[in-house]
């Protein structure tokens, strides 16, 4: 298990669980999370440099949870050593280097699992057959939400000195050595672009693979355009990413919306208690001729026109996914595997195209941000239901840093931008720039 917190712990039980299989090792970087995670499991050896466990001849695999900046290079670390890999989401910091981790599971030919458990949930074989039924017509858009709050993570007037029992320097890994100024070291890293994704780059991986697999059987690799815009309000903290997102995403297909909303949806007032104009607050709302379906991880239902309701669907969130990675690892075969790597590169780099719209973006008009998308009405309530969100938090958008993205025109095939919007900005975003000697490599 290389990541021990509490992504890393989670997942270690679930393999603990399977017969025949031994946590055998544990690694982090802070030597305190490794006395914590011994306890556990008092019969593991224990490392703090990931090199260490990669080289061990006795291990048969690894479980990657570290920062998200780690995941491909850890990853790719251990296919050259002939470990077969399971991955955290994202499965990767940036696009290019997904690609790059792809390529080396086929080069090495090894057993490589996302970490989107929601694959192995019965569950999304059901949604596929019954939307695939028209019990509630043809499918016109889906709505993709996350409403979950978090609150400000501070600003500190000097750099945060970083913990005696952190190795830092294997912390950083590939990342930039630069200065934090937010209050707490571990897990709020997922908040500034230097080791994280935000939050569409923390809960938009589970969802936008959910929207993937069950409305698009993965036949949309990569959509066609994005369009992103939002920003972080109401904290004046530490923090980069936006804890305000919404987006449009072209698929050539059934088009997409995505809020992404970290604030609560009513000051003083909690998520659970009160919804915006959306049906739910649930992962997907797909929107059909003749219904819709609202549901999350491990259940939904379908609504006719009417709102009566058609059918539920009940699963377990995934509890098989740490076990279809044993079977694939026995019996060889990466077709066994609901989350290979591949598929999850792809929904991972979809909340990568939202972020890289948002860090392009200008100052926000709203009537220009309405135009981008023309005669599409859900479109346009995203835009009217983002205003009244802010009025609802008590914050005037007038004097808000609000910014609007560019529409991103993408060539699914290569992975890049194409078109006016593949400026020279837009296309660094794809990669990023290696701190010496923690360097993604090219495997091919």
């Amino acid at each position: 298990m290389i990541g021990l917190g509490g992504r890393g712990m989670g997942t270690a039980a679930w393999f603990a669980k399977i017969p025949g299989v031994e946590v055998a090792a544990l690694c982090d970087v802070d030597s305190k999370v490794i006395e914590r995670a011994k306890k556990v499991y008092p019969n593991a050896t224990t490392a703090t440099d990931l090199r260490k466990v990669i080289e061990d001849k006795t291990i048969d695999a690894v479980v990657v949870s570290t920062g998200n900046h780690w995941h491909v290079l850890a990853s790719i670390w251990a296919l050259q050593a002939g470990k077969d890999v399971y991955v955290e989401k994202p499965v990767s910091h940036n696009i290019w280097e997904g690609r790059k981790l792809v390529e080396a599971a086929r080069k090495y030919d090894r057993i490589v699992q996302g970490g989107t458990q929601q694959r192995s949930d019965p569950l999304q074989e059901e949604i596929k057959a019954f939307l695939d039924g028209g019990a509630i017509g043809k499918m016109k858009y889906v709505r993709c939400n996350r409403y979950g709050e978090r609150k400000s993570i501070g600003k500190l007037a000097a750099p945060l000195a970083t913990p005696e029992t952190v190795d830092y320097n294997l912390w950083l890994g590939p990342a930039q050595d630069l200065p934090m100024y937010r209050e707490e070291f571990h897990y709020d890293w997922h908040w500034v672009w230097n080791t994280g994704n935000g939050e569409l780059g923390n809960w938009g991986p589970h969802i936008l693979d959910d929207l993937r697999n069950v409305v698009f059987r993965d036949k949309v690799k990569l959509p066609k355009r994005v369009i992103a815009g939002g920003g972080r309000f109401g904290w004046d903290d530490a923090g980069e990413t936006p804890n305000t997102h919404f987006a449009y995403i072209d698929t050539g297909d059934v088009p997409v919306i995505m809020d992404v909303h970290n604030l609560p949806l009513k000051k003083g007032v909690k998520a659970d208690d009160v919804y915006m104009r959306r049906r739910t607050k649930s992962f997907l709302v797909i929107e059909c001729e003749g219904g819709y379906y609202t549901g999350g991880r491990g259940g939904g239902t379908a609504f006719d026109a009417a709102g009566k309701k058609v059918q539920a669907f009940s699963g377990d969130g995934g509890k098989s996914h740490a076990e279809n990675f044993i079977e694939a690892m026995r019996n060889r075969k990466k077709e066994t595997l609901k989350g290979e790597i591949e598929e999850i590169h792809y929904s991972s780099a979809w909340c990568h195209l939202g972020n890289i719209s948002w860090r392009l973006g200008q100052s926000y008009n709203r009537e220009q941000a309405e135009a981008a998308v023309k005669d599409f009405q859900p479109w346009n309530d995203v835009i009217a239901d983002f205003h009244q969100h802010l009025k609802n938090n008590e914050l005037d958008a007038g004097k808000l840093d609000i910014k609007m993205g560019a529409m991103l025109e993408i060539d699914a095939e290569k992975e890049t931008f194409v078109g006016d919007t593949a400026t020279a900005e837009a296309l660094a975003l794809l990669k990023r720039e290696y701190r010496a000697g923690f360097e993604v490599p090219e495997v091919v």
